[in-house]
């Protein structure tokens, strides 16, 4: 299934490697060395102009950190009422 992720994105929830607040995983360097990796290799792509909220990783081919204003908790909702899916688990983002 898919979860929409902002800004008419959609990714498969199987490719889903994690949801992430951005704030709070933002105090660690490596958190913001690999974002700013992840930037310098065009694997970011961005949902809104505004500030996001949180970081989707994810193990497709291309594109795979996205950055999203809808909050962890928001999309953890959204792909909670996918279908056939299995539940996210607070604590690995999955």
């Amino acid at each position: 299934m898919y979860l929409q992720l902002g800004r008419d994105y959609v990714v498969n929830t199987r490719d889903i490697v994690g949801i992430f607040d951005l704030e709070n995983t933002s105090t660690s360097r490596r958190t913001r060395d690999f974002l700013a990796y992840a930037q310098k290799n065009g694997a970011v792509v961005s949902l809104s102009e505004e500030l996001p909220k949180s970081f989707i990783l994810t193990d497709s081919p291309v594109e795979p950190v996205y950055l999203s204003p809808l909050s962890p908790a928001s999309l953890k909702r959204r792909a909670e009422n996918v279908p056939g899916e299995p539940q996210l688990r607070p604590d690995s983002g999955r």
